[in-house]
């Protein structure tokens, strides 16, 4: 899934109004302030965290927070993500580059994490692979995905509604790590060590249908995309079915992302 045209801003509509909320639940899950912080304080070098797929920068600006943005590496193939990031937080050094191929030196950070990236890569275990491959032995690696297998995503009221139109509609359950256990058994596959997987529970008050919906009209993603596909007709009707699905005044929509961590084996 490529997001090299779609604006930042609208991808902060759209999904940065969950993700801000999923990221500190993810670095807490990570572990990263008790134990790599404590072995780099150790070796007199700074700590050094890589942001893979960083998108606009949700994720991170809480490591940035918690470590400082000198100390974080943030990459996304996204020319208008990466520019966003740099804009946002000037001390990140912020690169275009994908999760397949980094173009760092072997064991440079201290760790690597990736909110809501596996799924969109080709070849996850692959990806994975080339996390290890940029972190030190010892290091953590940590990724999280939507729960879109068990319709308790940020879109799950979006995708039932697109298959009761469409029992055909190709919606995100069956995508890598967006079930139950996947993630961790990515994380096996790639030769990870002590992997952990864990569920990570958000809520975000919604003022009423209308702010909810109008973010799916920027085309983000894989529900932005289907939307634009459909014709007029079709894209009212989805909208009506999206809206008896949901309250009429101001309501909360509640999210599971799963989320696994491992760490590097030491040479």
């Amino acid at each position: 899934m490529s997001f090299n045209d779609v604006p930042a801003e609208a991808y902060d509509r759209f999904m940065g109004r969950y993700s801000t909320l999923l990221a500190p639940l993810f670095l807490d899950f990570a572990g990263l302030d008790f134990a790599d912080l404590d072995l780099a304080a150790a070796s007199g070098e700074g700590m050094r965290v890589l942001d893979v797929g960083c998108g606009t920068g949700a994720l991170t600006a809480e490591l940035a927070t918690r470590f400082g943005q000198e100390s974080i590496t943030a990459v996304d193939p996204s020319p208008p993500f990466i520019q966003a990031v740099r804009e946002r937080y000037p001390q990140v050094d912020a690169r275009e580059a994908s999760a397949e191929e980094l173009p760092f030196p072997a064991g440079y950070f201290d760790a690597a994490v990736a909110q809501l990236v596996v799924h969109f890569l080709a070849d996850p275990v692959a990806g994975l692979r080339e996390l290890q491959r940029v972190t030190r032995g010892g290091g953590t690696i940590a990724a999280c995905v939507w729960d879109f297998a068990g319709e308790n995503s940020p879109l799950s009221v979006f995708w039932r509604a697109a298959r009761e139109l469409d029992p055909q509609v190709r919606d995100e359950s069956l995508l890598p790590g967006a079930r139950e256990g996947h993630l961790e058994e990515l994380f096996v596959s790639a030769g990870l060590q002590d992997v952990v997987e864990g569920a990570l529970e958000i809520s975000r008050g919604h003022s009423g249908f209308d702010e909810w919906w109008a973010p799916y009209a920027g085309g983000v993603g894989p529900a932005g995309v289907y939307l634009a596909g459909l014709d007029p007709d079709r894209r009212s009707e989805l909208r009506e079915r999206c809206r008896a699905e949901l309250p009429s005044g101001p309501f909360v929509l509640s999210a599971r992302a799963w989320a696994a961590r491992g760490r590097v084996e030491v040479a």
